[in-house]
Order: structure tokens, then C-alpha cells, then sequence
């Protein structure tokens, strides 16, 4: 586990730019630093030791040096791969992963993305062909940045990195923040910074005189298997979990546990025989899982190291973590992650998340709307269009107003993922400069288009997997967890997992009374039923009490005064929403929350005052 960076072509100056780089993200590598320098490639490295702690460093190379790589992640079946290379003519000079991935790449080429179970990101210099392969885990669990500055490739595992380079021009991307106000994320290919861009889950490039391809190597793909009973569905959910977790457990450190109320990290926890899990909670009882997870972790006799956090040490904590964050993110369960990954880094390097069980296996709340709507829907679509449109001109809310609205409308117009903010009516109202770009069904309908045939909870999977799963979910996951060099790993998020879930039939996954209904029976096994049937709540934050409290609201209001505030929003719509919510008015508290983060990052990275690492 690591961070990189790196850049093509000459520059005089280059060793230096490469080390200004890598100092940027020492956070991702404390244990040790490497560079490759030819003249053509430049390619940085810090390093955080988990795998042949003695020879692991990178940058690595093939035999005769022609070949080299920088490598963030682990390959969970390389040993495996090692064994069929060494059957086909190749020599290893040690045991990690990276050396694999060399030998992979010589041996299939592009094709060896087919064949790896894991998480990664990773740079091939190719020093004969003169060109750069680098390619992205399946779901997206670890980063890579990318921008190509006067003809030439820079990269990195953070944005903050390619920020150092001397031809890279620091701009908002106002387009970006517009689509922000909607998702809670940044959801678009070019980031909050123009020109430079995420690589995409499983989406690899070839960079070669001057030339940047990008291509998709994979895609999830679901598949209803209705011959299969729910018995047998619940078996290979926990056999293919059982092998996940031993697969995610190959270490030379110890390796820990995440562990909440809920079902996910508590499954994850309960099977894999480690001795450590860790919790956080705040200083509000709702808002509290600590209890819980002390009462799981005596039942399956494991230590549990919790943290109470304080209202005054996670505001505190927020400017920091937006700055690690790299752009703005607006979910308040990303600094109950920063806190958990800090508990943790005090014992363990490595420990196991349950990200990605909701999204596999029909977790979320929201999968159940189709159930809901299921009668509403059987009336005509003329007559529950003209109920919502009246619902909708009506100007004071009352109880089914947002149901009318929200049954009037296909799966395809009402859901984008998670988080629904700003819709483009409001945006442009809060927006000072409002581009106009994109209305968020046309960033998500090229998508719906590959599983129109699917019923719509199977759409909404599908949707979250390639937008809330990415932008939010493993963005937290990663940047909190490398802010303290901890290594975050994901069972529920691996191949062999999700080709079991991807055929699950949705019957199995979300019915009226429940969600992730087959992955529960398989977690019952190992829970108490107060945890394997407890609802979803994700890291729930006190968010709205905190903005009706003096205190916090005059932060905000200081915020949304500022001059940054007033460069890119109507201030005064601004507070009406802030006031709105202080006098109980309606519950702003997410828009607010969005609007607040940006200003906070905007400060970080183009302030007066700059966030230190």
C-alpha cells in the first residue's frame, strides 16, 4: 500500500518537481521512498509496508530493467499468478505482489487486468516501447489522478501531487462544483481542478508520444439466476465471503476490523478471526454505536478500541479533512471515518471495511421505493402525473407530497444514487454564474440505457455501483484511512463476491420488510439477531442538531459570508436556507452541509491560508 506520482518527458529541474510530488502525499508511504529517473519518465514512490516488508520498495523492475512500476494496492491472488509465471519461464527476485504484476505484464499485456483479484492502481513505464500502461481496480477502490500538461502525462495518487507540477495552472472547475450541488461528490471525469481527471474503475491508459487512450477493461454485469433457492443462495454468499476475508486477511502485519451496529462490518468482523475491531461514536445517544460494538466484540471474543467523538474535535477536524479529501465531499459519515482510521492506526496497519455489501446485495433504504410505489404506479400516468404536478404547486409541505412527486416519475428520473441535494431548479437559484451543465439525468442515462431491461432495484444497484459507490463510499474510504497510513481493505468488494451477487434475484436482496434479505441469513449465522436485522443507518453524524445550535449556525453564517461565498453563490438564498433550518423551518441541514464543504476545500486549496500535510 502506497501513494505515487510521476510525470513523462524532460524537465531540468525533475528530481526536484518529483520529490515535491511525493512529499505531498507522505501520508499514503511513511515507511520508505523510491524514485525512477531516465530522462523520459519520472516516477515517484512512498511506501507503506505490509507485503516482504524487506523487499517490497518500488519503484521495481523486471530482470534486465526495461520495465518498471509504481504500485498502490494489493493483488489478493498473486500468489496464485506467481505460480503460473514461474510455470511459464519467468524468475522472481522476491515475493510481493508488485513483482507479479511486472511479470503479468510481459507475459499478457493489457489482457493481465483479466486476471487479478484485488485492489490497484499502478504505472507501467515500458522503457522500450517508450510508453505508459497504467490501469484501475474493477470497482474503484484505490485513486489515480491524471492530467496532461504540455504534452506530457502526470499522475498521481492524489490531486495535491500534480499540483506541485511547475506547468500545471491551478483553476476551479465551476462546471464541477454545479454537478457537486446535486450528487454531494464530485461526480464528473475532470475534477474540481480543470484539466485534471480521474482514471475510472476498471478503465485502463496507454500514454505514447504525446497520445493518451483510455479504455474500458470490464464491466459489472447482473445476471438473475432464478433456478437457485434461497438456501443455496445464502451458502455461497458465506462461502464466497469466507474465502474473500481469508483472501483480504494475507499480511506481514497484523491485520484489524472496522466494526459499527450494523451488518455489514459486524459480518465481516465475526469471520475474520482477528483480535482487534475498532468504533467510533458521538456525543449524542442516537448518533452512538460504541454499545453495540462492545457487545458484538465480547460475543465473538474479540477486543473492541472505541472513540467518543466530541461535537468541538469534529468540527476541528473538518478543514484537514478536506484537504486530504483532495475535492469537496459532502458526507458527514467521511469524518467518522477520518476519527475510526485514526483509532486504528494507533494498533494495526491494515484493516478490514464492509463498503460495498449494500451496493451487491440490496442494502440501501432506498431500494425499497419500488415496493412502495408498486400500487401508487398501477394508476394511470396521466392521472399521477397531474396529482404530483399539483403536489408540486402547492407552496407548504404536508405528509405524501414528496411521495406524489416521486411516484410520478420512472426510476430513471427520480434516482441518481444516495444522495439527492440540489436539483437543477435550485442550483441555478443558489448558483451566482449557474453553467447549465448537465442536467443529472443526462449523466446518469447513458448508464440506466445498459440495464434497461433490468427491473428497478437491479437499475438502482447498478447506478450506485458506478456513481455513489466511486465518488463517495471508496473516496472516504480511501483518503480518510491514508490520512493516518492505515490500509483500509474491502471484502465485500471483490470479484469473486460479486459474481456471486450479481445473481441473486432481487426477490432474494430487498422485499417489503427488508433489504440485503439473503446476505442477513447468511450473517445470522454468526450474529445476534439485533444486528443481523438492524436497519441501515451508515455513520450516522448529528449533523441537523449541530445547525440549529448558536455555535455551529454562526460558523456557518461566518462561512457563507465570506468572500469566496459570494463569489459563487447568492449569498442571501444562501442564509435563507441556513435560517429556514435554525428556526425548524425545514430540515436544510444536507444542503447547507454540501454548500459548507465546498467553501471549506475552496479555502484549503485556493485560500489565503493553505492546509499543511
Amino acid at each position: 500500500m502506497c501513494g505515487f506520482a510521476g510525470f513523462t518527458g524532460y524537465l531540468e529541474n525533475g528530481e526536484e518537481v518529483l520529490t515535491n510530488m511525493m512529499n505531498k502525499i507522505i501520508h499514503r508511504g511513511p515507511d520508505s521512498a523510491g524514485q525512477h529517473i531516465d530522462g523520459k519518465a519520472y516516477m515517484g514512490f512512498r511506501r507503506l509496508s505490509i507485503i516482504d516488508l524487506d523487499n517490497g520498495s518500488q519503484p521495481m523492475y523486471n530482470e534486465d530493467r526495461k520495465i518498471v512500476i509504481t504500485f498502490n494496492g494489493e493483488i489478493y491472488n498473486h500468489q496464485d499468478l506467481r505460480k503460473d509465471l514461474i510455470e511459464k519461464g519467468h524468475t522472481f527476485a522476491n515475493n510481493s505482489d508488485t513483482e507479479v504484476l511486472i511479470h503479468a505484464y510481459e507475459e499478457y499485456g493489457e489482457d493481465m487486468l483479466s486476471k487479478l483479484r484485488g485492489m490497484f492502481a499502478f504505472v507501467i513505464w515500458d522503457s522500450e516501447k517508450e510508453t505508459i500502461f497504467a490501469a484501475r481496480d474493477f470497482f474503484g477502490i484505490k485513486p489515480f489522478y491524471y492530467a496532461v500538461v504540455d504534452g506530457n502525462l502526470v499522475y498521481a495518487s492524489e490531486i495535491k501531487s500534480i499540483l506541485e507540477y511547475p506547468g500545471y495552472k491551478k483553476a476551479v472547475n465551476e462546471t464541477a462544483l454545479e454537478n457537486y450541488l446535486t450528487f454531494q461528490y464530485s461526480v464528473l471525469e475532470e475534477t474540481f481542478f480543470k484539466g485534471i481527471y480521474k482514471l475510472m474503475p476498471s478503465h485502463c491508459l496507454t500514454f505514447h508520444n504525446g497520445e493518451l487512450n483510455i479504455k474500458r477493461y470490464w464491466e459489472p454485469v447482473f445476471e438473475a439466476d432464478e433456478s437457485v433457492s434461497l438456501d443455496d443462495w445464502v451458502e455461497r454468499i458465506d462461502s464466497a465471503m469466507h474465502d474473500s476475508v481469508e483472501h483480504h486477511k494475507i499480511s506481514d502485519v497484523e491485520v484489524g476490523s472496522f466494526l459499527s451496529s450494523g451488518v455489514d462490518s459486524s459480518y465481516v468482523a465475526a469471520i475474520f478471526n482477528g483480535d482487534k475491531t475498532f468504533t467510533v461514536g458521538f456525543d449524542y445517544e442516537k448518533y452512538n454505536e460504541i454499545d453495540y460494538a462492545k457487545a458484538l466484540s465480547e460475543k465473538i471474543k474479540i477486543d473492541n478500541y472505541s472513540k467518543l467523538v466530541s461535537s468541538e474535535e469534529y468540527w476541528a477536524a473538518i478543514p484537514k479533512i478536506q484537504y486530504h479529501m483532495d475535492e469537496p465531499l459532502a458526507d458527514p459519515a467521511a469524518i467518522a471515518l477520518y476519527f475510526v482510521s485514526q483509532t486504528a492506526s494507533k494498533h494495526v496497519k491494515v484493516a478490514l471495511s464492509g463498503e460495498g455489501a449494500d451496493e451487491f446485495f440490496g442494502g440501501y433504504n432506498i431500494y425499497r421505493e419500488p415496493h412502495d410505489l408498486a400500487g401508487f404506479q398501477k394508476l394511470p400516468y396521466v392521472l399521477r402525473k397531474g396529482l404530483a404536478s399539483c403536489a408540486s404547486a402547492l407552496p407548504f409541505r404536508f405528509k405524501g407530497k414528496n411521495f406524489l412527486i416521486r411516484a410520478s416519475k420512472p426510476v430513471e428520473e427520480r434516482f441518481i444514487g444516495n444522495a439527492f441535494m440540489f436539483n437543477e431548479k435550485e442550483r441555478s437559484r443558489v448558483l451566482k454564474n449557474p453553467t447549465g451543465k448537465y442536467n443529472h439525468t443526462e449523466l446518469t442515462k447513458p448508464f440506466y440505457d445498459k440495464v434497461k431491461n433490468q427491473d428497478d432495484v437491479t437499475k438502482m444497484q447498478y447506478i450506485d455501483i458506478n456513481f455513489w459507490l466511486i465518488g463517495d463510499i471508496l473516496l472516504k474510504a480511501d483518503k480518510m484511512s491514508m490520512a493516518h497510513s492505515l490500509e483500509v481493505r474491502v471484502p465485500f468488494l471483490d470479484r469473486e463476491v460479486f459474481d456471486v451477487a450479481r445473481h441473486i434475484p432481487t426477490k432474494y436482496k430487498v422485499n417489503k420488510q427488508n433489504t440485503k434479505y439473503a446476505m442477513r441469513m447468511a450473517a445470522h449465522r454468526y450474529l445476534p439477531d439485533m444486528v443481523a436485522e438492524k436497519k441501515k443507518l451508515g455513520f450516522p453524524v448529528p449533523i441537523r442538531i449541530w445547525l440549529r445550535d448558536e455555535k455551529y449556525y454562526n460558523v456557518i453564517k461566518k462561512a457563507f459570508h465570506s468572500e469566496a461565498a459570494n463569489k459563487y453563490f447568492n449569498t442571501d438564498v444562501l442564509m435563507q436556507y441556513l435560517d429556514e433550518h435554525k428556526e425548524g423551518k425545514a430540515d436544510n441541514s444536507r444542503k447547507i452541509w454540501t454548500v459548507y464543504m465546498f467553501l471549506v476545500w475552496y479555502e484549503d486549496f485556493f485560500g489565503d491560508t493553505k492546509q499543511a500535510a
